[in-house]
């Protein structure tokens, strides 16, 4: 598909687009678990799939925003349990000489295939656009070097971070190649991390990098979408410097904000919080707390209605069900 004209027909409509990052539920629905989703492409797929047929009302599928699959191809231990997001367990390098003999891996390694199955499998058989996932450089490193010590070390041994973020980079550029070669129509790329950086070195240590990635992999086919749940608005300006198609804010953004401080032809998205609106709060409250978003964003015509960042196992189907009725109520008002 042409991903640019799909973007520019989402910012032409009356209507406020909806998309959510969310895979979990899918796989609720599957009666199967989280760690068989992120060992398993099929069960991906299976859970993407499944998901989109019970709500259809998303303009998009995305995959789950797991931030450590690229991590363990680097060898990170993990953490797995069975219901459970995976996290990495302690450092994989800490010092320039393990950065320096640090080896740049291939896409065979750990789980990267079977993600590259799941979205080659949601490409083919969803009918509408699907986005990958993948982590960005800086918050890559850190789950690498540690996130506290890759801080210190910005200012202490900026030369090693840097060589980090490079092998950390030519990694990512060939994931998001493969990614693109599976036929989706884009990758939410997670930089969370970055948002513990002032807007400077955020830039720096961040959007340099991320950049380098939108130049070989951005086409018209194909839509690097930023993400940063960091942001709470003293960095928007480095993250726009990447030249993504679109930027995917967390719920500590004002998202008023953001649409001012973001081009007016690129997706601005978020920003429900995924636990405490999604998970944790009423059916009445998730309607309540979606149409106020919509009441503050929803007329800007490059606003795109969204969580906050992947929403978490066990989102209850109730509170989906609030969220999307708030989204149509609006849109029905804004066709009359």
């Amino acid at each position: 598909m042409n991903t640019t004209q799909w973007i520019q027909s989402l910012i032409g409509e009356r209507r406020c687009p909806v998309i959510p990052i969310m895979t979990h539920p899918g796989i609720e629905l599957l009666g199967k678990k989280v760690i068989d989703a992120v060992t398993d492409g099929q069960v991906h797929f299976e859970a993407i799939d499944a998901l989109n047929r019970r709500f259809p009302q998303s303009d998009a599928c995305t995959v789950i925003m797991d931030l450590t699959v690229e991590a363990e191809a680097f060898g990170a231990r993990l953490h797995m349990d069975d219901n459970e997001v995976p996290s990495v367990v302690g450092r994989l390098v800490s010092d320039r000489a393990g950065v320096e003999a640090l080896a740049v891996p291939g896409l065979d390694r750990g789980r990267v295939p079977e993600y590259l199955k799941a979205n080659r499998l949601a490409a083919q058989h969803i009918g509408k656009p699907v986005f990958g996932g993948c982590i960005g450089p800086y918050s890559l490193a850190g789950r690498l070097f540690d996130m506290t010590e890759i801080m210190m070390a910005i200012y202490t041994e900026p030369e090693t971070v840097n060589l980090l973020l490079e092998k950390c980079t030519r990694f990512l550029t060939d994931y998001c190649r493969a990614i693109r070669e599976a036929g989706v129509a884009g990758v939410i790329l997670a930089e969370p991390a970055a948002g513990l950086l002032p807007d400077d070195l955020c830039r720096d240590y961040s959007s340099v990098y991320v950049r380098r990635i939108v130049e070989a992999v951005q086409d018209d086919s194909f839509a690097v979408i930023l993400h940063n749940c960091g942001n709470s608005g003293h960095c928007t300006p480095a993250m726009v410097y990447t030249g993504a198609k679109g930027y995917h804010f967390g719920n500590k953004m004002d998202m008023k904000a953001a649409l001012n401080d973001c081009p007016a032809d690129t997706l601005v998205m978020g920003n429900l919080d995924p636990v405490g609106v999604f998970k944790m709060a009423t059916p009445q409250e998730v309607e309540q707390a979606t149409a106020v978003l919509l009441g503050e964003c929803g007329d800007h015509a490059n606003f795109v209605l969204s969580s906050g960042c992947d929403t978490p196992p066990e989102v209850p189907f109730d509170n989906i069900e609030a969220f999307y009725r708030a989204a149509e109520r609006f849109n029905r008002g804004r066709e009359l």
